[in-house]
This record gives structure tokens, sequence and C-alpha cells, in this order.
């Protein structure tokens, strides 16, 4: 029978323990550092990609509902150039939104929000900004309304099967107007159109209605929740198809 050397027998054991011990700790690193690099890639995605939003108004109902939330390309129109149709997010641009109470949470709820707004899955910031569909481009005369009660762009009558209109209204605005958008600007309207602060509703403010390009956060191009809600947003190119043709010097 060989004998066993006490010595060696703890000095194995010790060792064995310091093995576990270093692996535990190699485990636990490799979390933090995937934890880390995923916080990491998220704020990345939230800063130049993707940012996630909360509908608090029935201003672009159907298309949009309260409480919705939006998944929005951070690259139009940065590097992608935004279309007529397109359902637009903007900080804004001055005199459009009424002042907002501060939202009351405990410490815990207002951590976890904190945290789920770095990685992009929570929008504290919605009630600043505005959602609505872009009609007119830089250059593009907007008026409305024609004998139809349609909005024309470029003198191309829209036929627009977003709008909710209420009470058997068949005139898509309640107020006469005719524009010609700026260069770098927008004019924006809501789908809920008799229900929406939109550029029509804003004339008075510093931008006299139009949205600088400069605002525009991005476009939302899907809804993520509710899950009974999820859709692609559409821009409708049929609507707008002859609106570019009608202003081919369009500066965008």
């Amino acid at each position: 029978m060989t004998d066993i050397d006490p010595a060696t027998s703890t000095h194995d054991v010790a060792e064995t323990r310091s093995s576990k011990t270093r692996g535990v700790k190699l485990f636990i690193r490799d979390i933090v550092l995937i934890v880390v690099a995923a916080i990491i890639i998220s704020v990345g995605i939230k800063a130049f990609l993707i940012r996630s939003f909360y509908i608090p108004s029935g201003s672009m109902e159907n298309t949009l509902q309260i409480d919705d939330r939006i998944i929005v390309n951070e690259l139009v129109p940065r590097m992608v150039p935004l279309q007529h149709g397109d359902v637009v997010v903007f900080k804004d641009p001055g005199g459009w939104l009424l002042a907002q109470p501060a939202v009351q949470q405990n410490g815990f709820v207002a951590g976890v929000d904190w945290v789920l707004s770095v990685v992009g899955l929570s929008a504290p910031d919605s009630n600043d900004h505005l959602v609505k569909r872009v009609i007119g481009l830089p250059g593009d005369t907007v008026a409305c309304c024609n004998a139809f009660g349609q909005m024309t762009v470029n003198g191309i009558p829209l036929v627009e099967p977003y709008l909710k209109l209420q009470n058997g209204e068949t005139k898509v605005a309640a107020n006469d107007f005719s524009v010609t958008v700026p260069k770098n600007s927008l004019w924006v309207m809501g789908d809920n159109r008799y229900n929406s602060r939109d550029s029509r509703a804003n004339a008075n403010t510093p931008t006299k209605g139009f949205v600088p390009m400069d605002d525009v956060v991005g476009r939302a191009f899907l809804i993520s929740w509710p899950s009974s809600h999820w859709t692609w947003l559409d821009d409708y190119p049929n609507v707008f198809s002859g609106v570019s043709a009608a202003n081919p010097g369009m500066s965008k």
C-alpha cells in the first residue's frame, strides 16, 4: 500500500481550492466584461442608429395609439434623406408643446428607467419630442383645401388613406392655408388631422410652423410595443408619387 504524505495532500487540496477560486473570478470577470460590452454597444446603437420613443398623445391615430412604443432610425436624415409620407420624431422647434409636469418616480423606478434609457429601451424624454408625418419637403408648396377638401402638394391632390377624420368631415384640415417650405425645413401634420398640434396649428411660433431639419431625431419605422400593435410604418409612396415630379428643383 502506498503511503500518502499529509503535506502533499494538503498542498493538493489548497491548489484545487485556489484553482476553483481563480475559475470563479475569471467567470465573474467575463460576465462583467460581456455586460459592459453590451452596454457600450447598446449606447452606441442608441447614439448613432436607433432609439425608442413612446407615444403620449392621440395626434397620430389611428396609425399610432397612445402609449405605443416606436423604433426610430437615427440615420435619417443625417445620412439617408427624408421622403414624403415619412413618420418623423423631432424636438420641439419652440412653442409647440405645453409645459409638461415633472414625472414623479421613487428612487428605484427612476434608477431602472435611467439604466433602460442608457441602452435605448426607455424613452424618458418622449414628452419633449413630437411625432408627425412629413407632408412637405424643402421647396414644396403645401395647400389646403381644394374643391374636394383635399390637401395638395405642388398642385397634386393627395388621397390620404392614413387620416382619421371625425364627425363625418370630408375636408382634411379645419383651416385653409398655402405655404412654401423653406430650405432645410419640413411641413408636418398629424394623421388625426382635427386633433393634432402640427405645422398648421403652429404658424404663430418662431419657426412659423416649419420644422428645422436639424431638429429631426429620425424616421419612425416600427411599432415595437405592445406586441398586438407590432407593424412596420408605411410612408405611402403611392400617395406622393406625383409630388416630387411636380417640383424637380426641390432642394433637400
